[in-house]
């Protein structure tokens, strides 16, 4: 079936739900911001319920399941709208932005900063990040943002370690 931009055809209902991150892929304008800020929002949410010397592992194993589902998810979407990297996926987002935030203290000030540097990295693409987007399908379509998030997460930690985000 042919595809209008972004729009899904069929693949496999647990692949678009997985790869919109339950639809958010869908919203408008920049699916992918969107997608990023949702999981700030909900890692935020979620780190009430987590003891603090809990939350970077449950934020390590939420970005490998995220991984581990977003690729296989990525392909299937990627497939069906005929695109190499639809701008519906945000799982990979989601994926980045919790590496991103693995270690990282929840204040408002830390997930802000998170957010904006993963969205920076994601978006320039330092090298060699950009060059992960050429591996094939959803490998390709996560991938890249998972260097962005190691990216993001290196960056907070040292910002962090030196005291450079204010109280």
């Amino acid at each position: 079936m042919a595809v209008t931009g972004d729009r899904l055809r069929p693949a496999s209902r647990w692949a678009r739900l997985v790869a919109t991150f339950f639809g958010i892929g869908l919203l408008r304008p920049g699916p992918g911001t969107w997608g990023s800020a949702l999981t700030v929002v909900l890692w935020w949410l979620l780190s009430y319920l987590i003891m603090p010397g809990w939350q970077p592992w449950t934020a390590a194993l939420l970005a490998l399941t995220a991984i581990l589902f977003g690729i296989p998810a990525a392909t299937r979407v990627s497939r069906a709208s005929g695109l190499k990297d639809p701008q519906c996926i945000v799982i990979d987002e989601v994926a980045g932005q919790l590496i991103t935030l693995i270690a990282v203290p929840i204040s408002w000030k830390s997930l802000l900063l998170g957010f904006i540097l993963f969205r920076g990295f994601d978006i320039v693409k330092p090298p060699p990040i950009r060059r992960l987007e050429r591996l094939p399908e959803g490998v390709g379509i996560v991938i890249d943002d998972v260097g962005a998030g190691v990216y993001s997460v290196a960056v907070m930690q040292i910002v962090l370690r030196f005291g450079l985000l204010p109280r």
